[in-house]
């Protein structure tokens, strides 16, 4: 049941982002949930395997590579999926960035609910 809570405020925070920026698209609620789950699969799969495999040049960047990585997990989902557009990599970070706070956001709301 948690997970079906977090992917349902992930596919919000995905809705509210992609309304934020210019740069972003996503068609509907359809596509933001696929998205969603989209990016917990890259996250639980690929993420923990391209951070291994580029160990050097994030420690080079003092960790900034890491964004680098979640913009390419969002430029391989706009790829994959058809209702979801972005222009380019750096609309794919900021809409990475924005994501994450946003995330935090509803799911800190949703702790203190719980509580």
């Amino acid at each position: 049941m948690n997970f079906l809570v977090r992917l349902l405020l992930s596919t919000l925070a995905v809705m509210l982002t992609s309304y934020l920026l210019p740069g972003v698209e996503v068609k509907d609620f359809t596509a933001a949930l696929m998205l969603a789950a989209l990016l917990a699969l890259f996250n639980v799969t690929l993420k923990p395997i391209l951070i291994l495999l580029t160990i050097p040049i994030t420690f080079v960047t003092l960790g900034l590579f890491l964004l680098a990585i979640n913009a390419f997990l969002i430029l391989l989902a706009d790829s994959l999926l058809d209702g979801f557009m972005v222009r380019d990599f750096w609309w794919a970070l900021a809409f990475s960035l924005i994501l994450s706070i946003v995330t935090n956001i509803f799911e800190s709301i949703s702790r203190k609910r719980e509580e």
